[in-house]
């Protein structure tokens, strides 16, 4: 059965982050923030730029925490129990089986899809960085397992094998053009809210339950919108992103939840909630895209 999810007009307009003008603006912030610069003579300026927006950042995340943190502080906090809890989100999780993606796979013509798509290449993170930033200092064991995961991510060394270029050569191949300002705001809070998890540091606990949920609920619309796209005539190649994201990523979510999530719980029970927390803020901003993406396409 389709688990639809839906944060209802009311709480949205109450919500000064939950804007296409905020998104958006906190959007090109990260775009220009993250990117490596040259020193700069006003670089007291764009300190205090950054201070402001860090504060915003963070009531931002503190807002979509608060609609999660009672459900989260429930998790078991024994290691077996929490993985338990954890891997059930691929069920029970906000936005999991929605119609949208069988959808896409089997009725969704080559201009809905390139839609879609668009929409959600805009609003690309890049998991391969969400990884890098999160592994910083982290115990052992999850550290190499983020190693090792952001090793495939980058294609075992070889260009050809990266995700990130993947993805970019899928982009020219449906002749999309993804820009931040004609993104819609949903997709945009996603790669956000991300992006903020990962980016601070005392958001460390919520990046990697965020990020093992992707790979625990990413293969199958990862399967979906491959068929859909071997449905509008895209061979095997040019569809290789998501292809792979549909078999790479079970093996990836096993792992993830076997050596990263296990013993992160067993050293420090207190972290379950945490964790617990990323991946249901994760979870309920996708549903919040799968939404708005049925709104436009279905009418």
């Amino acid at each position: 059965m389709a688990t639809q999810f839906s944060l209802g007009e009311p709480a949205r307009r109450r919500s000064q982050f939950l804007t296409s003008s905020f998104q958006r603006g906190l959007a090109h912030w990260n775009h220009e923030r993250l990117a490596p610069a040259f020193v700069d003579d006003d670089w007291q300026k764009t300190l205090e730029r950054d201070t402001r927006m860090l504060r915003l950042e963070g009531a931002f995340i503190e807002e979509l925490r608060a609609e999660i943190v009672d459900e989260a502080a429930m998790v078991p906090t024994d290691p077996a129990g929490f993985v338990r809890w954890f891997e059930d989100l691929k069920q029970t999780g906000p936005g999991q089986g929605d119609a949208l993606f069988p959808w896409l796979a089997e009725q969704a013509s080559a201009e809905e899809l390139r839609w879609f798509f668009t929409q959600e290449a805009a609003g690309e993170a890049g998991f391969d960085d969400l990884v890098a930033m999160t592994q910083v200092k982290l115990p052992v064991s999850a550290k190499l397992e983020l190693a090792r995961n952001y090793w495939d991510e980058m294609g075992r060394g070889r260009e050809s094998g990266m995700h990130g270029p993947m993805l970019d050569a899928l982009v020219k191949t449906l002749g999309v053009e993804p820009d931040i300002d004609t993104t819609v705001w949903e997709s945009l809070a996603l790669a956000n809210a991300m992006t903020a998890m990962a980016s601070c540091r005392r958001y460390t606990w919520q990046s990697v339950g965020a990020l093992g949920v992707i790979e625990l609920t990413a293969p199958g619309r990862s399967a979906h919108v491959a068929a859909g796209l071997k449905r509008i005539g895209l061979d095997e190649k040019r569809r290789r992103y998501f292809d792979l994201h549909a078999v790479l990523d079970v093996h990836h979510s096993e792992a993830w939840n076997r050596e990263a999530l296990a013993p992160l719980v067993a050293e420090e029970p207190r972290r379950a909630a945490a964790i617990a927390e990323g991946a249901l803020i994760r979870l309920r901003c996708g549903a919040r895209c799968f939404d708005r993406y049925r709104a436009e396409l279905w009418g």
